[in-house]
């Protein structure tokens, strides 16, 4: 078994660019032949809580987009290299100087997967519902600065900012801003069920408990080239058995997600026909608190915390070292990044958690319950977590209990805040230090949160917005990390590397993940290239 590391250069906007290590490149692999088959431990149950997983006006979450990716287009895209967003749908621009006003022009002749015609309207449909529905936790906080959409004909469609915004176009290439059908989509309301019409490059041909299956879209005409015709996701309960179905060739692809154990495991092999890729990544993990809370809600105790964990150990007991420490809400590869969190606090101290409690007056031990997911940031999380826990107790100085809970119903609990402590995971929806930071602390963040910062959110965040060159950006986004260092909202743990393993006759593998850990199914294909 062969590891092949995609060493990456460190570029303007943090995009993973992975270097070719003697797998497909966009030449190779074949477009045609059986469905490659990618493991996952992801799961797209429709319930009461996920009434529509593939909605773009409710879906937020890396499990929905990786299948929305492929199945729904956008007027930009993220390119293979770099960090600029390129054409898919339409040729955009700003078109007044101020960064106020977005103008794109749609490519024309263009179909849904239904056969029905995509044309502006449904962009500003598209737009205009994802923003109306507005949807608790959903994505509609990203376009929170959109005024209003306008169109001229069946080619052109506007949009009007309230504020200048820079990183406008990268919104534009995520699922959030996914074309969907005006004919289909209701315009108030989520849709119901698994089912979803887009104009992707896939379409997503059926859907069950065991697998999901996408075939090429025959009515795509974005700038995507696809390597196959089909695609199989096929769903297991965990990593291990998504293993054996490798190495038994019964998938082609092992995907979300493999666990630290693995790497090594599969890293260490030889000879069985099986590559694994490893790159840099974007991914953090984290503690969010309820600053509501009696006993979170004090920033003495997130302080506290702040100084106790050990994030080193970590990484080493739960993760076998396949991530790195991060002392920041903004992850190192990014120009903006910088260690607050170590500048503030340092190294692990129980002598200085303890003057902290001290000084503020609060009993100890403290009393928390820290709550994660047992099933939707893999096997590891569970350790993490008992980690965590044996950190601050042994200390003396806190008396927490942790709770594992299922992501159906982890996931609107934590936004609704019924717990003091949880543990998320976040993917950038694009490569700027901007969506680490705006979407946690805007007016109606994605956390849920009722912690304010006004100077982030009314200064520091409209002012790298009014910055074209993202470089020019690095003081403010600064200054607001040293902010989250101390007030602690949030509290950074760790930032992770992606994985990839496959049979080794796929190929386009060190292509198929973006800088936001998201499969790009259409980069695969079967068939030796050396």
């Amino acid at each position: 078994m062969n590891r092949r590391t995609a060493v990456l250069p460190v570029l303007a906007a943090g995009l993973l660019t992975p270097l070719l290590t003697g797998c497909g490149t966009e030449k190779g692999g074949s477009a045609g032949g059986d469905a490659i088959v990618v493991g996952t431990t992801d799961h797209f149950a429709v319930g009461k809580n996920k009434p529509a997983p593939f909605d773009p006006a409710a879906a937020y979450d890396i499990a929905a987009w990786g299948v929305m990716r492929n199945t729904f287009q956008t007027l930009l895209r993220l390119p293979r290299t770099g960090t600029s967003p390129v054409p898919d749908a339409a040729e955009c621009a700003f078109s007044d100087a101020a960064d106020q006003q977005y103008s794109c022009t749609l490519r024309e002749g263009q179909t849904f997967s239904n056969g029905h015609a995509l044309d502006a309207e449904d962009v500003a449909f598209s737009l205009r519902r994802l923003k109306r529905i507005n949807h608790k936790g959903g994505p509609a906080v990203l376009f929170s600065n959109l005024d209003r959409v306008e169109t001229d004909g069946k080619n052109q469609v506007s949009f009007h900012l309230k504020k200048p915004d820079a990183t406008f176009p990268y919104k534009l290439t995520t699922p959030a801003a996914a074309i969907v059908d005006s004919q289909t989509y209701p315009a108030d309301s989520l849709t119901k069920g698994g089912e979803l019409t887009g104009s992707g490059p896939y379409a997503l041909d059926s859907i069950d408990g065991k697998s999901a299956v996408l075939t090429r879209n025959p009515h795509y005409k974005g700038r995507v080239k696809l390597h196959n015709s089909k695609i199989e996701l096929r769903f297991f309960d965990s990593a291990a058995g998504m293993e054996k179905a490798l190495e038994a060739g019964d998938i082609d692809v092992m995907g979300r997600t493999i666990s630290p154990g693995q790497v090594g495991r599969l890293a260490e092999a030889q000879g069985n026909g099986i590559e694994l890729v490893e790159q840099p990544g974007q991914e953090i993990r984290y503690l969010a608190f309820d600053t509501d809370d009696g006993t979170a809600g004090k920033k003495a105790v997130r302080r506290a915390m702040a100084q106790l964990i050990d994030r080193k150990k970590i990484v080493r007991d739960a993760y076998d070292r396949s991530a790195e420490p991060l002392y920041s809400i903004v992850p190192a590869g990014l120009p903006a990044h910088r260690n607050s969190f170590f500048n503030k606090y340092g190294n692990p101290s129980k002598a200085a958690a303890e003057r902290t409690l001290r000084s503020a007056g609060i009993d100890k031990p403290v009393k928390l319950t820290l709550t994660y997911t047992t099933d939707h940031y893999g096997d590891a999380t569970a350790k993490e977590f008992a980690v965590l826990k044996q950190q601050l107790n042994d200390s003396g100085l806190f008396d927490v209990q942790t709770k594992g809970v299922k992501w159906d119903e982890f996931r609107p609990a934590a936004t609704d805040g019924k717990y003091q402590v949880w543990g998320y995971g976040w993917y950038p929806d694009f490569p700027d230090a901007d969506n680490f930071v705006a979407p946690f602390f805007a007016k109606d963040n994605f956390l849920g949160s009722p912690y304010t910062n006004h100077e982030i959110r009314d200064k520091l965040v409209p002012q790298t917005r009014s910055q074209p060159q993202r470089a020019a950006t690095t003081g403010a986004f600064g200054r607001a990390q040293n902010i989250v260092a101390e007030d602690v909202p949030v509290l950074p743990l760790w930032q992770g590397k992606q994985y990839l393993a496959a049979r080794d006759d796929i190929t386009g593998v060190e292509w198929a993940l973006n800088s936001s850990s998201v499969l790009q199914l259409w980069e695969l294909g079967r068939g030796r290239t050396d």
